[in-house]
Parts: C-alpha cells; sequence; structure tokens
C-alpha cells in the first residue's frame, strides 16, 4: 500500500525581507489574545493555547498563501479546495509561556456545508533568536525541525492531522497561519 504524502514543505519559500516586511507590517496592529472557536462558545484557553494572534485581511499575503496551498494540493493532497478561511498572524512570546497543544484545525461540530482543508504555517522569525515553540505533527513524521525554524518555510499539510506548537522558553517567534476550506469532509 502507498500512502500519500501527509505535508508539503518549501525551505525558504518566502524570502527574509519578505518575511520582516510583513512582521512589520502586521504586529504593530491591536493584538488579541488566542482563542479557540469562532462562535459565542469561543473561549481563552490559558492553560491549553496561550498566545496573541492578529488577522490579515491584506490581499498580497493572502494570494501568496492561496499559491502555497495550490501548490500543495497539486501535488500530494487532491482534496476539494474552494476558498480561503482566514490568515491568522501569530505571536508565541516566552514572557506568556505561549504554546499550543495538541489539535486539528477541522471544526467537526459545526454543521456548515464546508471545512478547513488545507493548513499552512509560515516560519516568519529567525529560529536562532528563539528556544522551543517546536511545530510537531502527532500521528505522522515531522518535517525536520531545523528546516522548520528556518525564516520563511512554508508548511502545508491536511487540516485534519493532529499538531502543536510546543512552548516558547526565550524570546519570540512570530508566524502567519491560514486555513483553505471547500465542501465538507466526507
Amino acid at each position: 500500500m502507498v500512502m500519500r504524502q501527509s505535508w508539503q514543505m518549501w525551505q525558504s519559500g518566502i524570502s527574509p525581507q519578505d518575511c520582516d516586511d510583513i512582521i512589520e507590517r502586521i504586529r504593530h496592529q491591536k493584538a488579541e489574545n488566542s482563542i479557540v472557536g469562532h462562535d459565542e462558545h469561543s473561549r481563552v484557553y490559558g492553560e491549553y493555547r496561550s498566545s496573541l494572534t492578529r488577522w490579515v485581511e491584506e490581499p498580497d499575503i493572502q494570494d501568496m498563501l492561496w499559491r502555497f496551498a495550490r501548490e500543495a494540493n497539486r501535488m500530494a493532497f487532491g482534496v476539494d479546495v474552494t476558498d480561503m478561511a482566514g490568515v491568522q498572524f501569530t505571536e508565541y512570546n516566552a514572557s506568556m509561556s505561549a504554546k499550543y497543544d495538541w489539535h486539528h484545525d477541522v471544526e467537526w461540530q459545526k454543521n456548515l456545508a464546508y471545512d478547513r482543508k488545507i493548513s499552512v504555517v509560515v516560519q516568519l522569525s529567525d529560529g536562532n533568536y528563539y528556544e522551543g515553540c517546536d511545530f510537531q505533527f502527532e500521528e505522522v513524521q515531522n518535517p525536520d525541525q531545523e528546516a522548520l525554524r528556518c525564516k520563511g518555510t512554508v508548511l502545508c499539510f491536511p487540516s485534519y492531522l493532529r499538531h502543536r506548537v510546543t512552548e516558547i522558553t526565550k524570546g519570540t517567534r512570530y508566524s502567519l497561519v491560514a486555513w483553505f476550506e471547500g465542501p465538507r469532509w466526507k
């Protein structure tokens, strides 16, 4: 039995200068404590998730991420993806012991006509300037951590894969996270 690739990664998919530009454009916007969920039941999970988020509605950033999602889908996933669900600029700061425990990006309990299908994570920070804050998958082989920590690395994966970001112990890590959706998983 042949198993499909569970993720796609582009090391240096985005130039370091573009990463710095994105950080400067977005980090000055008003940040909010990260939440889990997007409705009246949403709440901040300090023990489960602690980070700061800013929502990105800049077309050039959205278009860039859409290109990576489409290419990953063409190369490996082959799922029905029709639209972008959102882009989040996430700040993990050691002063708040930021992390995000095991989760998946599909909201299985919602009764909607669509689901998140592809998740995209962009490493905006230089991995030499923080400690901890490692991205990990639970059920599939993890990409090389050194490559994941390189500024500009882009990781795409099916949104149903469980993953986490371990606690940051020193410094600050910035990332972009985007979700692309399509008709409900069957």
